[in-house]
């Protein structure tokens, strides 16, 4: 399934002015289950008194997170890497637009060629990693970007049924991931040979949240596919069908999962 024509698509309808975009960004704030677990850890983040003052979004395609970070830490100086020049235009456009390119700023970015020393105090990976295939060096990159005693928050599908994946024989319901999913003692491995500690490894996409993405993604993306009339029914599906999609998400994100099809990464420098 391709997922990137799609959001393609939803971005044009929502960026022709600056309040249908940052309407956008709090409807994919409230819909994407992810979007709940990445407030929660920068939530308990800040309850430790972690203040960040540069914050990288390694992968931040259309710019939901970095805005959300540029009204959670007013103070910090975000910068957002993407390898799509087209993305990193139009987020530096926008971000102008709205008068917050003092501090935030949008930059072309290989992520296995980034080249930061000791810039940022929090980088951010929202389901970037399972789209890159030379992992271990966009790992050891960030760890070498980071300051001491940085954090890396990482959300990304799960080897137990992530990207919709539960057999050898089946595909990626996403056509641009390179990998199905992590396990658990992978992405450990991994970020130890990075030099990251401290890691904190949790599963996100639990009963609860499996049953909301599946309402509230994966059959509208399916029918999007196979029908564009459906994306004008879109706004009436989910009236009926976010009430409880809110519900899920909200036990998803409450509970100790014992398996999940997405992981939820904390570690520090």
């Amino acid at each position: 399934m391709q997922y990137d024509s799609i959001k393609r698509n939803l971005g044009n309808i929502f960026n022709r002015t600056p309040f249908l975009r940052k309407l956008f960004y709090r409807l994919l704030d409230l819909l994407l289950l992810r979007s709940w677990h990445i407030r929660r850890e920068l939530n308990l983040l800040r309850k430790n008194g972690f203040s960040p003052e540069h914050i990288s979004d390694a992968g931040s395609g259309f710019g939901q997170y970095v805005f959300y970070l540029s009204k959670k830490y007013p103070g910090a100086k975000i910068t957002g890497l993407d390898i799509k020049q087209e993305q990193v235009d139009d987020c530096n456009s926008f971000f102008s637009t709205i008068e917050l390119s003092d501090r935030v700023s949008f930059e072309y970015a290989d992520l296995t060629k980034t080249d930061a020393v000791e810039a940022y105090d929090l980088t951010l990976s929202v389901d970037v990693m399972e789209h890159i295939e030379d992992d271990r060096t966009v790992f050891q990159r960030i760890y070498k970007g980071l300051k001491p005693g940085g954090v890396l928050l990482i959300s990304t599908p799960s080897d137990q049924g992530g990207s919709d994946v539960h057999h050898d024989h089946e595909e990626s319901f996403i056509d641009e991931h390179v990998r199905d999913g992590y396990g658990v003692t992978d992405i450990d491995e991994k970020l130890r040979e990075a030099g990251f500690s401290d890691i904190q490894i949790k599963y996100s996409y639990g009963t609860p949240g499996k049953i909301s993405w599946k309402l509230s993604m994966k059959y509208p993306i399916l029918l999007a596919n196979t029908s564009k009339l459906f994306m004008l029914l879109l706004p009436f599906y989910y009236v009926v069908v976010y009430p409880i999609c809110f519900i899920l998400n909200m036990a998803d994100v409450r509970g100790n999962h014992p398996t999940g099809t997405g992981l939820i990464v904390r570690c520090k420098k």
